[in-house]
């Protein structure tokens, strides 16, 4: 079964100038379409939010760890997708500044060693030392 994708057109007087999509709208990640026609399309058409299928980490589980803080009451959709988002893109982050330490050793597997090298080489990871050990 193909999935059908409802693209707006618009007439050539208001058309926008090309522009680069980025690879998440590429892939059909962008909601900008769905949120004006208000239809949802893709795949996962029978998704509960539209932010779950942007989203690699599992939102109800983001959802139980922030109200494990006794300081959080309630949780939004959006605040949890944004924490997701942000975890996503923290992972990646870390993980690709690891990988430069394990090529350097000539590997091509992450290990603990490589993200402590990365910690402590980055500023920006400065928080996490010593919490690791």
């Amino acid at each position: 079964m193909a999935a059908t994708v409802a693209i707006p057109v618009t007439p050539p007087a208001e058309a926008e100038p090309e522009r680069c999509l980025s690879e998440e709208e590429s892939r059909g990640g962008g909601h900008d379409a769905e949120e004006e026609s208000g239809q949802q399309t893709g795949p996962v058409a029978g998704a509960p939010s539209p932010h779950s299928r942007l989203s690699k980490l599992p939102l109800a589980r983001i959802k139980a760890l922030m109200k494990a803080d006794p300081d959080v009451s309630l949780a939004s959709q959006e605040s949890v997708f944004i924490i997701a988002k942000a975890t996503e893109l923290f992972v990646e982050m870390i993980a690709k500044d690891a990988l430069v330490y394990a090529q350097q050793g000539k590997r091509k597997t992450l290990q603990r060693k490589d993200l402590d090298n990365a910690i402590e080489a980055i500023d920006e990871f400065a928080f996490l030392e010593g919490t690791l050990d």
